[in-house]
């Protein structure tokens, strides 16, 4: 007698700070990574390459981010390439191999000009071309019947990012300003790592679901400032600033818009059973590591 091969889980990206983070909390015999140059997501047959009869869940960890860049016409394509048609493809694959599909959004996919958290059924309106590539990776996720869709926003992980940059300049003593108009919550890729398993080891009801850090909202700046007083206790070297004034500032290079208001409401993710850490203590976790 031979036993049947256990299903596995497929996470498209190993690269990134959310596939970092999700080594660390899926199980490691089960699950398998796949990125380039094991595939390429901007050709047209990329999941050919894959037996598909091997895996009963598929985490998309891929995207392209770079929400400036996505302005020019190489990185509108790319952008549409992976964050829209590849998800298609995703969800085309999720349906007709019966597989449970999980995809991570982005706030960008609403315009930010509400003063309320937005709910996961809120209307998309992007502002940019980054947040329509991915508003257009949201609906053809839909196809697929079992489908969990993660929002998040101002994700920190592993590797360069914003912490990180302010962190340094504090160490280095640099006068920074900050843009103190756009106003959100962080996620950290241990939180967001850690509700993907929450969503396999539960399967709540399948659907969309919000994922950022929990507590009071806050600007830019004031996340700045929490740095530079954690780092070196002078959060005077920080000053605002309004994304007019970044903007104007940043001379010829292309600025895409972002979402004034990017906080996303918690509730249903929190009646899943997962409660996700507050930011100003996650951040201090992070800081602190």
């Amino acid at each position: 007698v031979i036993p049947f091969e256990p299903q596995r889980t497929l996470v498209i990206g190993k690269v990134g700070q959310l596939a970092s983070a999700l080594t660390q909390v899926l199980p490691a015999e089960t699950t398998d990574y796949l990125d380039r140059p094991e595939i390429d997501l901007t050709s047209d047959d990329w999941s050919e390459k894959i037996n598909w009869s091997r895996y009963d869940t598929l985490i998309n960890a891929a995207a392209f981010t770079a929400v400036d860049p996505a302005e020019t016409d190489e990185g509108r394509e790319l952008a549409w390439a992976i964050n829209a048609s590849a998800v298609a493809q995703m969800a085309r694959l999720a349906l007709s191999h019966d597989l449970t599909l999980i995809h991570v959004s982005s706030d960008y996919v609403f315009d930010g000009n509400h003063t309320e958290p937005a709910t996961e059924d809120k209307a998309l309106g992007p502002k940019s071309v980054y947040g329509a590539s991915k508003a257009a990776g949201d609906l053809c996720v839909t196809i697929a019947p079992k489908h969990y869709l993660v929002r998040t926003s101002w994700v920190v992980g592993d590797g360069h990012n914003f912490v990180r940059t302010m962190q340094k300049l504090a160490q280095a003593g640099k006068n920074v300003q900050v843009v103190a108009d756009q106003v959100g919550r962080l996620t950290f890729t241990q939180d967001l790592a850690l509700f993907i398993a929450h969503l396999l080891d539960t399967q709540p009801q399948y659907g969309t679901y919000n994922l950022t850090g929990d507590g009071p909202s806050a600007s830019w700046f004031e996340i700045a400032q929490a740095i530079y007083t954690e780092t070196t206790g002078n959060a005077d070297l920080v000053s605002p600033q309004s994304t007019l004034e970044y903007n104007q500032g940043a001379g010829d290079k292309l600025i895409a818009p972002r979402p004034a208001y990017s906080v996303l409401d918690l509730s249903r993710t929190k009646a899943s059973g997962f409660n996700p850490r507050e930011q100003f203590q996650a951040l201090h976790e992070y800081l602190n590591a």
